[in-house]
């Protein structure tokens, strides 16, 4: 076989294989939705905050009966965990259609369990052919706290809202100003932006964005990046400048497909570091 002969079956081979991966990856991986359960050590925590558990979320991307399911078993997984509060990271919709509220209230309707401790921001998607006060007006109805560049104090916590970065809304001066001197955890959807935190004002970030890579190869191949999302891609860093949990999301963006990065519910359980 000639040289041309053997190039282009190794063409329509990887091809092949590419596309199989993302049926696969549509089909399988983008709904094996896991648990991952993370003792996460800070230092210096008042120990009434010992063994308070938090539930993350991020990332639905509700825009079609797939997405809901998928994000309707989500909240189910993580009510059965009794957290303390949940946590919502941003990017609640792939882009605002007419019936965008309606599903979003649909699916966030059983955290009205939680009685009111459960707190979101915006991620950069919520700004896409919308905006994120629409989503204001369905969260408040679910007794669930939005913060744009503010901060608010539950459960003896400051939780510490930060608005979209990538989106030109981020305020960080101005949500911290209006923080206390209680423990406080920093939510912003942006995760390499931590290092924009007042330094030793917060005890932890919690950011969503990066799905993970959404794709993952060996050699820690991730070749699938978002704008600041991409150092900081799943999991702790308990090394970055203000302590960082990143969650791999829920939903997908660009293909509807994922490899071995499957979508995921955060369970974190604060420790004394």
């Amino acid at each position: 076989m000639r040289n041309k002969d053997l190039f282009a079956v190794g063409a329509f081979g990887l091809s092949a294989l590419g596309g199989a991966m993302l049926v696969y990856g549509a089909l399988v991986e983008s709904k094996r939705l896991v648990l991952d359960q993370f003792d996460i050590p800070i230092a210096d925590l008042p120990e009434h905050l010992d063994g308070f558990k938090i539930v993350v979320l991020g990332d639905f991307h509700l825009c079609d009966k797939y997405s809901v399911e998928l994000a309707e078993k989500a909240i189910d997984m993580a009510l059965d965990q009794d957290p303390d509060m949940v946590c919502l990271v941003g990017d609640f919709v792939n882009y605002w259609k007419p019936n965008s509220p309606k599903l979003i209230g649909d699916v966030l309707e059983p955290l009205l369990i939680m009685n009111g401790s459960v707190v979101a921001i915006p991620g950069n998607h919520d700004y896409k052919a919308g905006s994120p006060e629409i989503l204001r007006m369905i969260l408040d109805e679910l007794n669930i706290k939005l913060l744009r560049n503010e901060s608010w104090v539950h459960k003896g916590i400051c939780w510490t809202g930060v608005d979209s970065y990538n989106e030109g809304a981020s305020d960080v001066q101005k949500a911290f100003s209006s923080a206390t001197n209680k423990p406080t955890i920093a939510l912003w959807h942006e995760p390499d932006l931590v290092g924009l935190l007042p330094a030793g004002k917060a005890m932890l970030q919690l950011s969503g964005h990066s799905h993970g890579g959404q794709f993952k190869f060996p050699f820690n191949l991730t070749p699938m990046t978002s704008t600041n999302g991409t150092k900081y891609r799943d999991g702790f860093y308990p090394e970055a400048p203000t302590p960082l949990f990143v969650t791999r999301g829920v939903g997908t963006t660009g293909p509807p497909s994922r490899f071995l990065c499957p979508p995921q519910v955060a369970v974190l359980t604060l420790s004394a570091g």
